[in-house]
């Protein structure tokens, strides 16, 4: 009996191309993946897609995986490849980042290559938790980013997608796909990706609309050469004109200004006399021109006009930052104003018929609350732990609160109509006395070290936030102020300032300033 030997079929050794897509919540990472899936597979290819979810609160973005490959022809129906569930470092032909750190994550774990892999990413930044939460200046090095996409990707393409999302009515996700269609990386025409947007149904106008501003973009950076495609710094902060809005009484503490103070300051007034006039009122406003006023005077005296009036400037900074301190009346009043609900539902998109509820999170302490009593009355409370103790047990509750209902809107709106009475409080006599004793260095150091009295006016920077993040930053502010004195006489006085300022920055918990104020107590 003859029996025909058996015939091995030819393995297929084609690789597919290989997508990984790092998004995070609300920037349309899975609607992306399944526009790319479905146009593959629209063209005849095999497609799959996977996602490992990332942590919430921006600490990680999902990371989704994508694998297509065109299907031989005359291929038997039903037969698919085995596709990869993960990306494998070194092995990823597209990777597409909907903001700039996402595509700097994407390098450090390996999947971007300089011989293989085409970086599209997004320039704007939405920032990390890591980075809202430090101290001081946590924003990771956008430029460095640039620098290292530049030369780890064998293409980087990258624009301000965000913007052209924004102004076409979409999300980021749609003009990604746009920059995907003119990177040639996947070899179909422009119309197969339109269609893909159209058959989808949802959307669909605003989506066109933003894959086409997608696909101009890249194709003006390629246009350009890999040059073009570099760090763009951000715009130089704008503060508000010392200038006139049509309001008599603070028209008036705009000419005073405008006459009593140096050019070189008038940027920094009108950003501080808005900030305290909106605050409080116009009042308050006269009291910090009074303040700056006797800057003015110790500055003019001290060769400040050679020195283009640095204390001045810097005192009109962080005077207005001391008196606009956060209290339970300037929180209430922030979350009940009418532009916060229009913020809010502009970054979420909603539409006009659509209603949008904010839910916050509220944990007021007994602290707070006797801050907000009058002075008398909450010294007399605070005099007294046991009483203190047992009423911070009925405060000290953590509230989910939302803005949107009568129920919590009216009670907050009208706690925000309170602040008329916030001078005669616990907590403004508080403030009131700690930034005069700090003003009252200030000024007693200016006439002996000039630099050395600029450094205690950014000593301020430490105190910020409200409620324990307030208590934290006052802590370190006296701890830093301590530090000042002991240097104080020293020629490198300010320098030793400077380091102590930068090193309360540094962590939440204080663990480097306390070691820079070891490092002062052994030398004085």
């Amino acid at each position: 009996m003859n029996v025909a030997p058996s015939i091995s079929p030819a393995l297929d050794t084609a690789k597919p191309l290989s997508i990984a897509v790092m998004a995070m919540g609300g920037q349309g990472g899975g609607v992306l993946v399944d526009w790319i899936v479905a146009l593959c597979e629209s063209q005849g290819w095999a497609a799959q897609s996977t996602s490992v979810p990332g942590v919430a609160q921006r600490t990680g973005a999902t990371v989704y995986f994508i694998e297509v490959l065109p299907l031989p022809p005359g291929a038997p129906k039903g037969l698919r490849p085995i596709l990869s569930l993960l990306p494998v470092p070194g092995e990823v032909d597209i990777v597409i980042g909907a903001e700039l750190m996402e595509a700097g994550r994407a390098m450090q774990r390996g999947f971007v290559t300089p011989d293989r892999t085409t970086l599209i990413a997004s320039s704007h930044r939405h920032y990390a938790v890591a980075e809202k939460q430090s101290p001081g200046d946590g924003i990771g090095e956008a430029e460095n980013v640039f620098a290292a996409a530049a030369a780890a990707s064998k293409r980087f393409i990258a624009f301000d997608m965000a913007e052209l999302a924004e102004k076409a009515g979409s999300v980021v996700s749609a003009v990604l796909f746009g920059a995907v269609a003119a990177s040639k990386t996947l070899p179909f025409e422009r119309a197969a990706f339109e269609a893909t947007i159209r058959a989808a149904g949802v959307g669909v106008e605003p989506s066109l609309r933003a894959f086409a501003f997608g696909y101009d973009g890249a194709l003006a950076e390629a246009s350009h050469g890999p040059a073009h495609t570099a760090f763009k710094a951000p715009i130089a902060k704008r503060y508000p004109a010392l200038a006139p809005v049509g309001n008599a009484a603070y028209d008036a503490l705009v000419a005073r200004a405008q006459k009593e103070f140096p050019h070189p300051a008038h940027d920094m007034i009108g950003a501080g006399l808005q900030r305290v006039v909106d605050y409080q009122d116009v009042a308050y406003g006269k009291e910090y021109l009074d303040l700056l006023a006797g800057i003015l005077a110790l500055d003019k005296a001290n060769d400040g006009e050679a020195r283009g009036y640095v204390l001045t400037r810097t005192a009109a900074k962080y005077i207005a930052t001391a008196m606009a301190y956060d209290d339970v009346f300037r929180v209430a009043d922030l979350k009940t104003r009418g532009s916060r609900f229009e913020r809010v539902r502009k970054e979420i998109a909603a539409a006009p018929d659509q209603l949008v509820y904010t839910t916050e999170y509220m944990h007021p302490r007994m602290e707070e609350v006797c801050g907000a009593l009058p002075a008398g009355l909450g010294r007399f409370i605070e005099s007294r732990p046991g009483l203190f103790k047992a009423l911070d047990k009925v405060v000290n509750r953590g509230r989910r609160v939302q803005t949107g209902t009568i129920r919590w809107f009216l009670p907050l709106y009208f706690l925000g109509g309170m602040r008329r009475f916030r001078r005669g409080t616990l907590r403004h006599r508080n403030e009131v006395a700690h930034r005069d004793a700090w003003l009252a260095k200030v000024k007693a150091a200016a006439p002996k070290n000039y630099d050395f009295a600029v450094e205690l006016l950014q000593v301020r920077r430490l105190v910020k936030g409200y409620s324990d993040t307030h208590a934290r930053g006052t802590s370190k502010f006296d701890k830093v102020m301590l530090g000042a004195a002991k240097v104080e006489g020293r020629p490198d006085a300010a320098e030793w300032v400077r380091r102590l300022r930068e090193a309360a920055l540094k962590d939440e918990d204080g663990i480097a300033l306390s070691g820079a104020l070891k490092t002062i107590d052994s030398f004085v």
